[in-house]
């Protein structure tokens, strides 16, 4: 059972946080990033850092069922890569999450800063590193241990913190030889949920999960990918992806002066 964790919230605070999730849901249906909403709001309410990055992962996590269930008929091609790839984000989500909860949060709140950077600049610049990766790639997708090491070390990343997981998985897939990008994003958002899942796996047997603002933002999330799902056919991307980098820099700069 997961235990409470963090000091309780207003109605207020609940509202703030459950308007984040809904807002994390819908970027993370569009564009990702949802992140830099979610945890940098919890913070603002006062959770500590640990148990909002946890709280955040718990909530944002359901929203990639619906996106492997829309990839499920892409999924075929490159279904022999699956359970290497699963086996692996599985062991580092369990290991990153064991880690943040085991570094503290004086520890963490001195990685937030590079942590927010590095997403940022993973979240600006991911068209261009996918499009290097996509093009070299070689002919046809393999498993081998480049690709499983790889995906264990971003994994492990996932767990601790997980801006900007989903971008480099992405671009590990398409250097393994992954050519279809749908393929490549069903498998990632099942690489996303195995990690996410090992997490809170970890999560509820340490408590680091505030359980009162969790299920308001877990159902608020959920909405929110539904809503962004309609918006992401309104919107140009490259508007949502530099708005989404800018927040992340001003966020960056914003908790380095902390």
């Amino acid at each position: 059972m997961i235990e409470s964790a963090g000091p309780p919230l207003s109605p207020q605070g609940l509202a703030a946080a459950a308007l984040a999730a809904l807002c994390g849901g819908a970027l993370n249906a569009i564009a990702g990033g949802g992140t830099f909403i979610t945890f940098p709001t919890l913070l603002a309410l006062g959770v500590p850092p640990v148990v909002a990055n946890a709280t955040s992962t718990v909530a944002l996590a359901p929203g990639g069922l619906g996106a492997a269930w829309g990839y499920r008929g892409h999924l075929r091609q490159v279904r022999h890569l699956l359970p290497a790839l699963c086996g692996a984000s599985v062991l580092g989500g369990a290991a990153g999450a064991w880690l943040l909860v085991s570094s503290g949060d004086d520890s963490f709140a001195r990685l937030v800063p590079w942590l927010i950077g590095a997403a940022t600049l993973l979240f600006a610049f991911a068209p261009r590193l996918v499009a290097w990766a996509r093009a070299a790639r070689p002919s046809t997708p393999r498993v081998g241990v480049a690709m499983v090491a790889t995906q264990l070390a971003i994994a492990v990343y996932g767990g601790y913190f997980g801006g900007g997981m989903g971008i480099l998985m992405i671009a590990a897939f398409a250097l393994a030889g992954i050519a279809d990008l749908h393929a490549a994003n069903g498998v990632k958002s099942l690489q996303v949920i195995a990690v996410n899942g090992a997490a809170i796996a970890v999560f509820a047997g340490a408590g680091p999960v505030h359980l009162q603002a969790a299920p308001v933002m877990t159902a608020s999330a959920l909405a929110g990918g539904y809503l962004g799902a309609r918006i992401a056919r309104r919107t140009p991307l490259p508007w949502l992806r530099w708005a989404i980098a800018a927040a992340g820099a001003a966020l960056t700069i914003a908790f380095a002066q902390r």
